[in-house]
């Protein structure tokens, strides 16, 4: 999601850490004077239409981090990238991300410990009715340019397995099936998540193409909400350790057509863990709006 806005599918936008709104600009004063002899505008709607206060930065930021812990982009017990990290990553300012683990630490998702081998680090991934709430603002909006952005990715990665299979060299089946060894033997979600990476890269450079290196990287990044983490479970590492060595031979073989299917079949994990997550929180919104209308 880099260089697009600040929404779940789309992080790496400019900040807004100086409060202005869009609305702001457009909206005259409250308090302003009307011309001499000019009758006083008359809002039909009173208070009915009055604008809602927009979230900060920082909440939107919270809201997306949550969303993240949900699809196991980050699990407890793991150290969170330093602010520095995280803002370049997000496309926000540093004051950004400490707001947002200010939010978090203060709603229990996030603990700091000091010392050697301190840092920020994920406490729990429980979901609760705030978290939900959090999640429905940061994915539903969003969701339609997330779909298309999920369909691009098949379409894309199908491309680049391909087009690696045609132009694989040597070197590249070396470094495609030793980071495929490096998947294997990561003992903990960091390594999961950096090893997936290297494996993906090794067979996106295999393409012999720096322009979809980057597209790939950029889309990864989209589909990650800007943390470039694959959606991650246990489940999910045990169809990448059978998924993982399929796509790496089909390359290493040569074989374009069977490395684009099982390009195709690998990428749906993260797609079917997006759309479990949407449809959870869509019908538990769904629920309670039934709910409350039933209460009136």
């Amino acid at each position: 999601m880099s260089g697009t806005s600040d929404s779940a599918a789309s992080p790496a936008a400019p900040d807004e850490d100086a409060g202005a709104t869009p609305a702001a600009s457009a909206t005259p004063a409250a308090d302003a004077t009307p011309a001499a002899g000019t009758p006083p505008a008359i809002d039909p709607f009173g208070q009915l239409l009055t604008p809602l206060t927009l979230r900060t930065a920082g909440e939107r930021i919270a809201e997306r981090f949550v969303t993240a812990i949900a699809l196991g982009e980050f699990v407890p017990g793991q150290q969170l990238p330093s602010e520095r990290e995280l803002a370049a990553q997000l496309g926000v300012s540093r004051t950004t991300v400490r707001e947002a683990l200010q939010r978090l630490h203060a709603a229990g998702y996030v603990t700091t410990r000091r010392g050697r081998g301190g840092g920020t680090f994920v406490q729990t991934d429980a979901g609760t009715a705030e978290s939900e709430e959090m999640i429905r603002r940061a994915l539903l909006p969003a969701w339609e340019e997330l779909t298309e952005v999920l369909d691009f990715r098949q379409l894309i990665e199908q491309q680049i397995a391909r087009t690696a299979a045609e132009r694989r060299d040597d070197n590249d089946i070396k470094v495609i099936r030793e980071a495929v060894v490096a998947y294997e033997r990561a003992q903990n979600r960091e390594e999961s998540r950096l090893a997936d990476g290297a494996v993906h890269l090794a067979i996106t450079q295999a393409a012999h193409n720096t322009r979809l290196t980057e597209l790939s990287a950029r889309i990864r990044r989209e589909v990650s909400l800007g943390f470039d983490a694959e959606p991650y479970s246990p489940a999910v590492r045990r169809r990448a350790l059978h998924q993982h060595p399929e796509l790496a031979e089909a390359v290493i073989s040569g074989d374009a057509a069977l490395a684009a299917r099982a390009a195709a079949q690998h990428f749906s994990l993260t797609e079917d863990m997006l759309r479990e997550l949407h449809a959870r929180i869509r019908l538990r919104s769904e629920g309670d709006l039934h709910a409350r209308s039933h209460d009136q």
